[in-house]
């Protein structure tokens, strides 16, 4: 299992951000990532500095967005969908996407779905439940 430190998960988008920026060739994960990134504009000087990024704290209490967390959830949701796993996310996300008429509305959306059922799954100590999240993400889908 992959479990990188926060500093790594810096250092790669920041990696990523300069490598698209400088025309380098990328890996495929990479690539996606990249554009996560193009689609937030408002993040690109988070993904600028890496030296920076090492020493800034973004934390909800302090009204900010973690760029870095939040592009590491876009990361998650598309590798899910990829893989289909938890089983049925692809098709409640494709039919969130749907919806919105925007994949990236869509993901936006399912990371509330993905962040309530981690923070649950943290509150009560259990595994996390991909059934509610897949149905929360599929009620969205199917709300006006």
């Amino acid at each position: 299992m992959f479990n990188p430190s926060q500093a790594d998960v810096r250092r790669f988008f920041c990696n990523v951000y300069s490598k698209a920026r400088t025309g380098q060739p990328m890996e495929a994960i990479e690539t996606l990532a990249s554009q996560w990134i193009d689609e937030h504009p408002e993040y690109h000087a988070d993904f600028a500095d890496v030296d920076a990024a090492l020493q800034s704290m973004a934390t909800p209490e302090a009204g900010l967005t973690n760029p870095f967390l939040h592009l590491s959830m876009h990361l998650s949701i598309s590798e899910q969908c990829s893989i289909d796993q938890p089983r049925g996310i692809r098709q409640a996300v494709e039919l969130l996407t749907h919806r919105r008429n925007s994949l990236h509305d869509a993901h936006h959306e399912a990371m509330e779905c993905l962040g309530t059922m981690l923070w649950e799954s943290q509150q009560a100590g259990r595994p996390p439940d991909g059934d509610a999240y897949i149905a929360c993400v599929q009620r969205r889908a199917t709300k006006d």
